[in-house]
């Protein structure tokens, strides 16, 4: 992993000069077509992940709109736009909105 500082007694980590993003995912009203895609989906997740720029990722599962909260590991904006283009739901149009912000992580 990375080294770890404590703030308020709390641990945040250091990355190799990565920085954890916060990636929120809205998906427009094609169900059909993501389930038809989610294979291909996950196998992209799970590479990053692999790779360690994906620590975190999954779906909502409340009453909310249709949507993923994605956790990415980058140095810059560029970088996790780049592995965000070539997933097949983005690729395919699924994704109707797209939010990614810097999120320095604090781990209790």
């Amino acid at each position: 992993m990375g080294v770890s500082s404590r703030i308020g007694g709390c641990a945040t980590w250091e990355h190799g000069g990565m920085t954890d993003w916060m990636i929120e995912y809205v998906y427009d009203d094609r169900a059909d077509e993501r389930d038809r895609l989610r294979p291909e989906h996950r196998a992209h997740l799970a590479a990053l992940a692999e790779q360690g720029s994906m620590p975190a990722y999954g779906r909502f599962d409340d009453e909310g709109a249709a949507g993923a909260l994605l956790i990415g590991r980058a140095e810059t904006l560029d970088e996790v736009e780049a592995m965000l283009d070539t997933d097949p739901f983005y690729v395919a149009g699924l994704v109707a909105e797209r939010r990614i912000r810097r999120w320095p992580a604090v781990w209790a």
